[in-house]
């Protein structure tokens, strides 16, 4: 049996991260469509052999933990019939636990004949035959949310399977985009592919291998000295989404956490059972969700490997949203993700003064404009909103971030949609008094407003206004989001949800995000941190007065006179 050194491992486990950063710009750089080259709304890994986490990149993190149960399903699915230069897809929610247009794409890869490993890249299709265009909002099962496919080979020894290819085809309103979105994440494999065999003919598939089993060796001790570290004890948190798209009634999201010897254990009864909408999750995408919301509070700087998180076990109630089973509708699986993310965080803050986050604005807050005419194009925009996160124990919250599920995700930049779709960005702006007060502030949330210049549809689903961001250690809640759309003829609405709706040539839609929460007493926070976040635009005179005890002059200087005394 091989070994490999330590300085061997550490070259091997910094090659393979390397290798899916190729991976990821490989995938950037050939996409077709703006919300994966711009947006970035994608991820892609290097896997072992057994479908084990070697190399990861920035993309969506919440797809990062979930890849490899793709894996898992094409072995158990194909078995020995996997061969060099084979292609795979999957998009199946109960599989790999998120929507449909989420499109995993799978490679085997060889050397001197024999398998050593997967590469891995999946990305957002902007359309898959639901029965809107886009993402559909009303969905209330799977067979409404288009095209589901289980493990299933698309290229065969590096040739395509011609039928597969026309199936696609036929299943989607922007063909075009479809097929090149495909063959990027197919380039993205190959390119892992390519770079990986490099480095087997310089050290060998076994010394490889050992180098991989002491990363995830490495892996599992570390997390079992972090969650040893933790006082034992047990913590429960409950929150509430707005609704699931297509009631009134707010969706229940409980957790509770518990840390016993080196073990995490995360028990979700009590949530809601699933739900009529199309807020439901697959299990996989929430056990990747809460591996997401572990990592940013434990071992953060250590990159996630196959070693990674055996010290968690997660407990689903058989009939509970995020345990989604067939038929339920998964389209917007994500929103109550978020709000389950920053509960788990408030439990650890409990467990782990000195890292204490409040909760941040939480969802995508999606929008969303395209067209089907074929006489003018059909084109899609649908994007994610940035927003406020939560004051830690030591710095203030970051305004204008993407959420915690996204990761590297980002809104369309203005001159790319100008450039591409009918439509104008009049407006990206900080959200002022949107950050929840503390002695470490919250983050603001942004404002961005979108001129129609073309008759189109558009899609809006902004969540968490029942359960804005809350404040940890006396600290404020965080605004919650607003929406406004003026018609051409002047009729005014607010809707946070709005299902694909034709919206005419001259309307405006403004949109505003909302903001974190804050830790500790704003009581106790610096004068001239108020002062300055006044300044800056960030908190208005009016709010530092009557949250901060902060009282400016006419120049914004500090009013010592008046200041409220601590």
């Amino acid at each position: 049996m091989s070994t490999a050194d330590p300085i061997t491992t550490e070259v091997v486990r910094n090659f393979v991260i390397s290798c899916a950063e190729d991976m990821n710009a490989s995938l950037w750089r050939s996409a077709h469509s703006a919300i994966i080259y711009e947006g970035k709304d994608s991820a892609v890994a290097l896997m072992d052999e057994h479908g084990n986490m070697l190399g990861q990149s920035t993309g969506v993190p919440l797809f990062i933990g979930a890849i490899d149960v793709c894996v898992h399903h094409v072995k158990a699915y194909y078995g020995d019939d996997i061969h060099e230069g084979d292609i795979f897809i999957m998009n199946d929610s109960y599989m790999q636990g998120t929507h449909l247009h989420d499109v995993t794409a799978i490679g085997p890869i060889f050397h001197d004949g024999d398998l050593v490993g997967f590469g891995a890249a999946r990305a957002h299709w902007n359309d898959i035959g639901a029965i809107d265009p886009g993402s559909t909002m009303s969905s209330t099962n799977i067979y409404q949310e288009g095209l589901r496919l289980g493990p299933t080979r698309i290229m065969s020894r590096g040739g395509p399977i011609r039928e597969w290819y026309d199936h696609l085809k036929l299943n989607t309103r922007l063909e075009g985009a479809t097929v090149g979105d495909l063959g990027a994440q197919i380039a993205a494999i190959r390119t892992g592919e390519r770079r990986l065999g490099q480095l087997l003919q310089r050290i060998g598939a076994e010394t490889y291998r050992a180098a991989c089993q002491n990363i995830f060796e490495q892996a599992r001790q570390l997390d079992r000295e972090a969650i040893a570290a933790i006082a034992d004890g047990t913590w429960q948190r409950e929150g509430y989404l707005d609704n699931d798209g297509v009631g009134d009634e707010p969706v229940k999201v409980a957790l509770t956490l518990t840390v016993d010897g080196e073990r995490l254990i995360v028990d979700l009864e009590g949530s809601s059972g699933p739900v009529a909408g199309s807020v439901n999750c697959g299990a996989s995408q929430t056990e990747s969700l809460l591996r997401l919301a572990y990592k940013t509070m434990i071992s953060p700087d250590r990159a996630i490997t196959g070693g990674s998180f055996e010290t968690m076990t997660v407990k689903f109630p058989e009939e509970c949203l995020f345990n989604a089973q067939e038929p339920a509708a998964c389209e917007w699986y994500f929103t109550g993700l978020g709000l389950l993310a920053d509960l788990f965080i408030s439990c650890l803050s409990e467990a782990m003064p000195e890292r204490s986050t409040a909760a941040h604005y939480g969802d995508s807050m999606v929008v969303g404009f395209f067209s089907v005419d074929p006489k003018r194009g059909q084109w899609i925009s649908i994007e994610p909103t940035a927003g406020g996160w939560g004051g830690r124990a030591d710095s203030d919250g970051e305004s204008a971030l993407i959420n915690l599920v996204n990761g590297g995700f980002r809104n369309i930049p203005g001159e790319v949609m100008e450039t591409k779709f009918p439509l104008r960005l009049e407006e990206f702006s900080i959200r002022p008094d949107s950050a929840g007060p503390g002695c470490q502030r919250g983050g603001c949330g942004v404002v961005r407003r979108y001129k129609i210049l073309e008759d189109c549809y558009g899609a809006i689903w902004f969540e968490r206004s029942k359960t804005p961001a809350w404040g940890l250690n006396g600290g404020g809640a965080g605004a919650g989001p607003e929406v406004t759309l003026t018609h051409a003829d002047g009729r005014v609405e607010n809707p946070l949800k709005m299902r694909a709706s034709p919206i005419a040539a001259g309307s405006v839609v403004e949109t505003k995000t909302g903001g974190g929460g804050g830790n500790g007493d704003p009581m106790h926070r610096d004068v001239d941190a108020v002062a300055k976040d006044v300044r800056c635009g960030l908190v208005s005179v009016e709010s530092a007065k009557q949250d901060y005890g902060v009282a400016l002059h006419s120049d914004l200087s500090v009013d010592a006179e008046n200041t409220v005394s601590r």
